[in-house]
């Protein structure tokens, strides 16, 4: 496993069960993950999903550890404005950042290095330090504005990983689909998985 510390930002674009199957994997095998949760992709979650993640962070955090059965030490939560958090500099010991899912105002945001908030500021630092930083869209279709950013960010070592699931293991339910996206999103951060086979295997 070549990352063990991994921060999951999860914003206002459709797609919030890759984001908490991603973080229950990570879990599992081993990583320590630190969540940060936009405004936006709490009422996202809780239209789409039976998950009603608390405003507060230290009710995150909570919320979310008693739901994964984990103790602080293996999940951590960081407000939008803590700027005091280790993500918010490259001189922390940081890890690989994955934005799931990631919505195109997010996307607008660090493309342009905005940094108005611990999301925007965490990938900044992952770009300029030569970080792996994964960004996950969820939308359709895209304008050439949002094709733009992504040319952008992946010119600076960014990997672009739409939310687009393949049909050719003939999945069965929408877990199939969910695991499909996240399994991708592990091999990109070589972490080890059993979510479906790799292709020829």
């Amino acid at each position: 496993m070549n990352n063990s510390n991994i921060c999951v930002a999860i914003t206002g674009a459709s797609g919030s069960p890759y984001a908490m199957r991603l973080i229950e994997v990570l879990l599992t095998s081993g990583c320590t993950v630190s969540v940060i949760i936009s405004k936006a992709a709490q009422l996202v979650m809780a239209t789409e999903t039976e998950y009603k993640i608390p405003g507060q962070v230290r009710g995150q955090a909570e919320y979310l550890r008693e739901h994964f059965n984990v103790n602080e030490d293996q999940l951590k939560v960081y407000g939008r404005e803590d700027w005091m958090s280790p993500w918010a500099s490259g001189s922390g010991r940081n890890g690989a950042m994955v934005i799931c899912p990631c919505s195109t105002g997010t996307l607008s945001a660090v493309a342009t290095g905005a940094s108005n908030n611990l999301i925007e500021r965490a990938a900044d630092v992952a770009l300029k330090e030569r970080r792996q930083l994964i960004l996950v869209p969820r939308e359709t279709p895209f304008s050439t504005l949002h094709l733009q950013n992504m040319l952008t960010l992946s010119q600076m070592g960014a990997v672009i990983l739409p939310a687009s699931p393949g049909f050719y293991r003939q999945p069965e339910k929408i877990e199939d689909l969910v695991d499909f996206v996240v399994a991708r999103i592990l091999n990109q951060l070589n972490i080890e998985h059993e979510l479906l086979p790799r292709w020829g295997e």
